[in-house]
């Protein structure tokens, strides 16, 4: 038997006006639905039609975890500092963790994400090989000091996750429990109803040896991703490559210095001298750890601080300010080229390519330098993919113009290997009787965002729309009159409930059938079933949330037609 959820008894409110703070679909729509209710910047109230969409994504997901041998168990939220300064993590989180001290000064962190944790548990549990390979999760709350919470519950202080983790004592162990968890997921998104797309990433601090996203195109997504129309290539932004072809060099004159006062921009350069951005270097100064570090690419594209970041994780990445050119002569603000910079690492786009000539500074105020070219004039100490991705570059696999797209991560699936092991020293007997080092997978989905997610995909200009297997009822009943209607509804609300069909049943007195009208589209239960004006006749009318297709059924057909669809 199904729940019967009265809305007479129901603690709703809805709302016919958008919340004044609200930019987002779903921070709209589930505000004026009544399934949330803010209480503070980045922290929500899950009201009982929340709760039950949380709930039965939940459900969902365990179903789909326990399906490929995963085991739940619930590890705290509250952890000693002292574990993720083993991992180096409590410093490298930064201002994204919650730190407090108990009564005695021992200090504490609210968990971001549970890695460490998991891997102390394991190293207290298992000791041989014989209880590997072992998959463990847990659906929990999860808190993360972001500096400016938006978007409703998509980017929130405190958020519902699952977490997983594999260990196995091979590396065809972990890449096998790597593809069940992708598979796992792939079932997941599709159960729920949510349009994904599987994406390369970068591990950035997480570390490993692999790494993919799960990601919902939507418009208030913060996550850029790339995919190609001619090929199955998908990445995210931070992770797209571009494969450079040497030139050759030899065609270029010797480095010739150009007078150019006043032009400390890419923008003023290429004016001054009536050539394109592209012909330039732009030469961007940061700090890594507090090293200056310089960082070359076409004078027509940006740096992406962000990817630098990741590829360059752990370490702190930051601008240098003019203090940082202080004492430093030969760094010119404005002026700075890659040839004859001193005790400057020199990082550089892989457009910087060997024979490539570029106009750049030549590192004396005022003045510029043509024909220097990357492998004769300076060399280059790394090349990383750093530019922000435009649409058009090319696809890595095919070479065709790639498309950008928003979307929301929703999940991402990380092949660890031993970072976390190697911190805690984590070892079991191997066959041979000697330890064996364990390597990790980590796996995560975002539950409380799915839920934002779903919203944003889904919702129509009346309101929510949500799929059956995650709405907070089957079948929206309104009873839209008064004691005749009220009363045949009920009768129909016990008869659905008893069938095992999810009842939510609009049987408030003193509220008109237009509020009921515009509640039920708000709510965005699947199926509506009105109660009308040929209920004398015992003849409702049944409305697909989502189509609009109405037609009007007796109460045993639409009963029927309801239970069949459960």
């Amino acid at each position: 038997m199904a729940q019967v959820q009265r809305m007479s008894r129901l603690m709703i409110k809805t709302l016919r006006d958008d919340p004044a703070d609200a930019e987002t679909l779903n921070h709209k729509l589930l505000v004026r639905a009544g399934y949330v209710r803010r209480t503070a910047a980045g922290i929500w109230t899950w009201l009982p039609l929340g709760k039950k969409v949380l709930e039965n994504i939940t459900r969902v997901v365990r179903e789909e975890m326990d399906a490929i041998g995963g085991q739940e168990v619930l590890l705290p939220a509250l952890l000693p500092k002292e574990s993720y300064d083993a991992s180096g993590r409590y410093d490298e989180y930064g201002d994204l963790l919650f730190r407090l001290k108990d009564r005695k000064g021992a200090e504490y962190l609210l968990g971001p994400t549970h890695e460490e944790i998991f891997t102390q548990v394991v190293k207290d549990q298992i000791t041989s090989y014989k209880d590997l390979p072992v998959i463990l999760y847990q659906i929990q709350t999860k808190y993360r000091d972001e500096a400016r919470p938006r978007a409703g519950v998509l980017r929130g202080r405190e958020f519902q996750m699952k977490d997983s983790y594999s260990f196995d004592t091979t590396d065809e162990g972990l890449i096998e429990a790597y593809q069940l968890h992708r598979a796992a997921y792939i079932r997941i998104f599709e159960r729920l109803g949510l349009d994904h797309r599987i994406v390369s990433a970068v591990s950035g601090a997480m570390g490993g040896s692999a790494s993919e996203e799960f990601l919902a195109p939507a418009p208030a997504g913060e996550d850029t991703f790339v995919d190609c129309p001619a090929c199955d290539y998908a990445a995210n932004t931070e992770a797209v490559t571009f494969k450079a072809t040497p030139a050759d060099g030899s065609a270029h004159g010797p480095v010739e210095e150009l007078d150019t006062p006043d032009t400390p921009t890419i923008e003023t350069l290429a004016t001054h001298l009536g050539v394109p951005a592209s012909a330039t270097l732009k030469n961007l100064l940061v700090k890594v750890d507090g090293e200056i570090v310089a960082v070359g690419v076409p004078g027509d594209r940006e740096v992406d601080l962000g990817k630098l970041g990741e590829h360059l994780a752990p370490a702190v990445v930051e601008l240098v300010t003019a203090e940082d050119f202080e004492g430093r002569p030969d760094l010119v603000r404005g002026y700075v080229g890659p040839q004859g910079l001193e005790k400057v690492r020199y990082i550089a786009d892989p457009r910087i390519a060997p024979g490539t000539a570029w106009i750049t500074g030549a590192n004396k105020p005022s003045t510029h330098a043509k024909n220097v070219v990357c492998g004769r004039d300076f060399e280059v100490d790394d090349y990383l993919d750093v530019v922000v991705v435009e649409a058009g570059d090319p696809c890595p696999r095919c070479g065709t113009g790639l498309k950008l797209d928003r979307a929301i991560e929703i999940g991402h699936i990380f092949q660890l290997g031993r970072k976390f092991a190697d911190a805690f020293q984590l070892d079991v007997l191997g066959q041979n009787g000697k330890p064996v080092r364990v390597t990790m997978g980590s796996y995560g989905i975002g539950v409380s965002r799915a839920v934002a997610a779903l919203a944003e995909q889904t919702a129509d200009a009346q309101g929510l729309c949500w799929p059956r297997e995650i709405a907070p009822a089957d079948v929206h009943l309104v009873a839209a009159g008064k004691a005749l209607q009220t009363e045949l509804a009920l009768d129909v609300a016990e008869k659905l409930g008893a069938a095992g069909v999810r009842v939510l049943v609009d049987d408030r007195a003193g509220v008109s059938p237009g509020v009921k009208f515009t509640d039920a589209e708000l709510i965005g239960v699947p199926k509506i079933l009105v109660a009308g004006r040929r209920s004398a006749e015992g003849v409702l009318e049944l409305k697909d949330r989502r189509t609009g297709e109405r037609e009007e059924l007796t109460v045993d057909e639409a009963i029927a037609r309801l239970v069949a669809q459960g």
